[in-house]
């Protein structure tokens, strides 16, 4: 049975039967980049490595730059909005002082970041001063309050959509950790007091506020002066606050452009145990693969996306009829009809309940059994009371008794045998490693598990063994080249990352592709170390002997040695040719052109260098080796 890739990863939100499929909202998340825009943003500089300095305006922006690139690759539904706060202009919906929403045209001020809204922002530091303009906003002897003013609007952009099913977000950058500093007695109180009732309110909303602090050259942010208690930190988090919200501005400066899955509820599924007892699981896609987007057919004329309809024309006189709401099966002479209802119920399997069969010894589970990524299934209270206490009843009980839960699992078009294997929480150096909860594995049908075929060898045919001494080099070469902590997120997909560099140079209009690092390759530098060559070259000697020769030696049915040995000659003869040449003074000469193109790869094939190409590639060849 061929496996196809896509399905083997595709969870239950994937397939068009679940109710998930239709409620993309649950994926999405809505952010409002809220930047500070006072004059002290751009006076104060901070290092920028060999470049000039640069100032905290600048930095804010190119963050929020990266960020909306790789938003349209990491999370394509999310929808954000760009806020300037103490500026000299006003734009917003509630025509407050201080504010300036930034967008583009035939867009909302929160919605898809788009190609022209990117652009735009990309040169808006050229135009600002003139254009939108920098002022102090909160000022003494006045009621001008453009935080508060901020938040209220930011409040306000984030008010489309459901907290219960989008994540909503805040993201401040600022350098001036006291905003009221400037003012004294019950004004600053007051203000200080609406301002975090107004961030209370937006909390009170679902709505989460993150603070990314830009630091002064000679002096750090003191974020306990008045942030503290905007975005609720005291204790421990008060103090990792700042290393912690410096490692995120640096994440959102070299953000890397791959397909991000946020860890969300994928489904929420009934798990009946006996005799009408159920509970709530909800359920977690654990790993997923990264493929390209899909391809989305657009309008030649006005660049929407298209959208299929399907329409049934009558064949005898052209119109255009409805779809038939009846099927129809012909039995004993009879066309026996069923509506679309019957229908899908006749095919339907099971409701996509987990229901619980029995239980087995996890000795009975084989590793081949894994036919696919497992869901991670943890329980809820929301729907069934009591479901966490009934799940970690169970789940104690599997783990002392070392047993595996066989269930029932399925949609109508894939219903299927599953195991649930309980997951012991996992705690090193405080924090969790692994959470408690249930594997669930996907078991494969009797003809998806496929028998491995032994190869007879030959009567007389004999097997070499490694001796000890080659696994103890072997052991050694192994303990040398071993990546430390190694995970595959360390990794990216250079093709992947290439073709999403090449949509953001088509989309943008970008004159170069950006320059894609191929992390893929061998580490050259690493496998050059004195220890790793030590431990290759014993590892050798101890297989082949010290007197190995690659060319004389290689294994086959004699058609390779035959080769090399041509190659050896040829290569003696070329040296021999090469011989009769002054290649320094025909080179400081410039008489290299006037040899023939066999005469110049005489001394290529000498050196062990390309011979293709034409004859002006073959001469900077060979004065690029002479380093002339």
């Amino acid at each position: 049975m061929d496996l196809d890739p896509d399905d083997i990863f595709r969870d239950d939100e994937d397939d068009p039967d679940s109710e998930v499929f239709q409620e993309r909202d649950s994926s999405k998340e809505f952010v409002v980049y809220l930047i500070d825009a006072s004059p002290k943003m751009f006076s104060v500089t901070c290092p920028a490595g060999d470049q000039k300095d640069e100032t905290h305006f600048h930095i804010a922006l190119d963050c929020v730059s990266q960020s909306l690139k790789t938003q349209v690759i990491n999370r394509s539904y999310d929808e954000v909005a760009i806020c300037f706060f103490n500026t000299r202009e006003k734009k917003n919906l509630q025509d407050l002082n201080g504010v300036f929403v930034f967008n583009v045209a035939e867009r909302e001020y929160l919605d898809r970041p788009t190609a022209r809204l990117i652009k735009e922002f990309d040169m808006i530091e050229e135009s600002f001063a003139k254009n939108i303009g920098s002022q102090y906003g909160i000022i003494s002897g006045t009621r001008e309050n453009s935080l508060y003013n901020a938040l209220w609007v930011a409040q306000a952009l984030l008010r489309k959509g459901s907290a219960k099913t989008i994540d909503k977000r805040i993201l401040l950058f600022t350098n001036e950790d006291d905003p009221f500093g400037s003012i004294k007695g019950a004004t600053k109180l007051d203000m200080t007091r609406t301002t975090l009732q107004r961030a209370k309110d937006a909390e009170d909303l679902g709505i989460s506020i993150e603070l990314l602090p830009l630091s002064r050259p000679d002096e750090e942010f003191n974020v306990s002066l008045f942030y503290a208690d905007l975005i609720g930190l005291e204790g421990e988090d008060l103090a990792q606050f700042i290393p912690s919200a410096g490692n995120k501005l640096e994440d959102m400066k070299d953000q890397l452009r791959k397909r991000m899955f946020t860890k969300r509820i994928v489904k929420r599924i009934t798990f009946a145990i006996v005799g009408g007892l159920s509970i709530e699981l909800n359920t977690y896609a654990l790993i997923r693969p990264t493929l390209p987007g899909v391809i989305t057919w657009l309008d030649s004329v006005t660049n929407r996306p298209l959208k299929t309809e399907r329409t049934f024309i009558c064949a005898d006189t052209g119109a255009l009829v409805q779809e038939s709401s009846k099927r129809f099966h012909p039995y004993k002479n009879k066309n026996i009809t069923f509506s679309m209802e019957e229908l899908a119920e006749i095919k339907r399997v099971s409701k996509g309940h987990l229901r619980l069969l029995g239980f087995k010894p996890l000795s009975c589970l084989k590793d081949y059994h894994n036919l696919k990524p497992s869901t991670f299934v943890y329980p809820t209270d929301e729907e069934v009371i009591g479901s966490t206490c009934i799940f970690i009843a169970l789940h104690r009980s599997m783990l002392q008794l070392k047993r595996f839960a066989v269930a029932f699992y399925g949609s109508s078009s894939r219903p299927q045998l599953v195991a649930l294997i309980a997951q012991d929480e996992i705690i090193r150096s405080g924090g969790q490693i692994e959470p408690p909860g249930m594997h669930l594995i996907y078991l494969p049908y009797s003809d998806d598990i496929r028998h491995v075929e032994e190869n007879f060898l030959e009567p007389n045919f004999s097997t070499t063994q490694a001796t000890d001494d080659q696994i103890k080099k072997a052991a050694a070469v192994i303990k040398r080249i071993d990546l430390k902590d190694f995970s595959v997120c360390q990794f990216a997909n250079p093709t992947l990352q290439r073709h999403y560099s090449v949509l953001q140079a088509l989309a943008l209009e970008e004159d170069e592709i950006p320059e894609i690092k191929d992390e893929t390759v061998p580490d050259e530098e690493g496998m050059a170390r004195p220890g790793v060559v030590r431990a290759l070259e014993e590892f050798k000697n101890s297989v082949y002997g010290e007197n190995y020769n690659e060319e004389s030696d290689l294994a086959g049915d004699g058609k390779s040695t035959d080769t090399s040995r041509k190659r050896k000659t040829i290569s003696e003869n070329a040296a021999k040719e090469s011989s009769n040449y002054d290649w320094g003074e025909l080179a400081d000469s410039g008489k290299l052109k006037d040899l023939t193109v066999m005469e110049l790869k005489y001394y290529l094939t000498a050196h062990n260098l390309p011979v293709s190409g034409k004859k002006e590639a073959l001469i900077s060849r060979i004065l690029t080796h002479m380093g002339k």
